[in-house]
């Protein structure tokens, strides 16, 4: 890889990681009412790309449901879970993205999975087990179950993309703006209640946070990561695309103040050694990965 694309994919993996950080603080500190913090997101993303959204990828309903898995379904669910779990907890059970990416492709584009893939699997659900274990009784700390929504509704997403003939990135981001802005803004009106007033609180730090993650986030992070897959085999960025995990992790310890226990770093080498088995594989689960919206 050259040294210029290798800046390019270690800066577009720190904003991955900035970003979760910084929806912990948006979503807890400031108590900015999640659904609304992802649907103002959308809405940018939606207004800055709309010349992008003719021709319209056909079939209709797929591009819906992806734009709805990639954006919505994705980063609402993600916040939900940021509102009570650490930004490092959350990294860690996000990586379940990656085996449910490959039981998807199963189900849906009839692969298979061989004992190697299996063994990874395993691995990174025993990993994110042992990170995120309730020790008041049996189960997943409860925030952390909305992350777990937002790693298969990304997953659902990898796999409905996969199935959609070549569309530009710039489409895709179109499109998961355009729906998501449409619903998260309906649903945010009635489940939600004070957004004015938290986000005029939080004054020009809730501006600044939206517009990072719609501008830099979504469309300059996602945009130039798409080009790197285009000139680089998925094996050799499956294994780098970890330091975005690793990031949140040391951002979190640094920013929010996360508790990085001993319990904490052997589940997470668990759980990233199983995303490595899975990740590094010449064929099509691990571009879909690749391809997967991160936050």
């Amino acid at each position: 890889m050259r040294a210029r694309d290798f800046l390019i994919l270690v800066l577009v993996c720190l904003v991955w990681a900035f970003s979760n950080v910084l929806g912990k603080i948006a979503v807890d500190r400031w108590d900015i009412p999640p659904i609304f913090f992802t649907a103002a997101r959308f809405v940018l993303v939606a207004l800055c790309t709309l010349p992008w959204l003719r021709p319209v990828p056909r079939p209709l309903w797929r591009i819906l449901l992806i734009g709805l898995c990639m954006g919505g379904g994705n980063f609402a669910l993600l916040y939900m879970g940021l509102q009570g779990a650490s930004p490092s907890a959350a990294a860690v059970v996000l990586q379940l993205a990656v085996p449910f990416t490959a039981l998807l492709a199963v189900l849906m584009l009839k692969e298979t999975i061989r004992w190697r893939r299996g063994l990874g699997i395993a691995l990174t659900m025993a990993g994110v087990l042992l990170v995120s274990w309730n020790p008041a009784g049996l189960g997943l700390a409860p925030a952390l179950w909305f992350v777990v929504g937002a790693a298969f509704s990304a997953a659902l997403g990898s796999v409905l993309m996969k199935q959609m003939e070549s569309v530009p990135p710039l489409r895709f981001q179109a499109w998961v703006g355009l729906i998501s802005a449409f619903v998260l803004s309906g649903l945010t009106l009635m489940f939600e209640s004070g957004q004015v007033d938290t986000a005029m609180a939080a004054g020009w730090r809730f501006v600044g946070a939206v517009v990072f993650m719609a501008l830099i986030v979504s469309i300059c992070g996602h945009t130039a990561f798409y080009g790197l897959i285009k000139r680089y085999e998925a094996n050799l960025l499956a294994p780098l695309t970890l330091m975005t995990p690793l990031a949140t992790i040391g951002f979190g310890v640094w920013l929010t103040g996360d508790q990085l226990s001993l319990r904490m770093i052997i589940g997470a080498a668990i759980a990233l050694g199983g995303v490595l088995i899975v990740a590094i594989r010449p064929k099509p689960t691990a571009e879909m990965m690749l391809n997967r919206e991160t936050p």
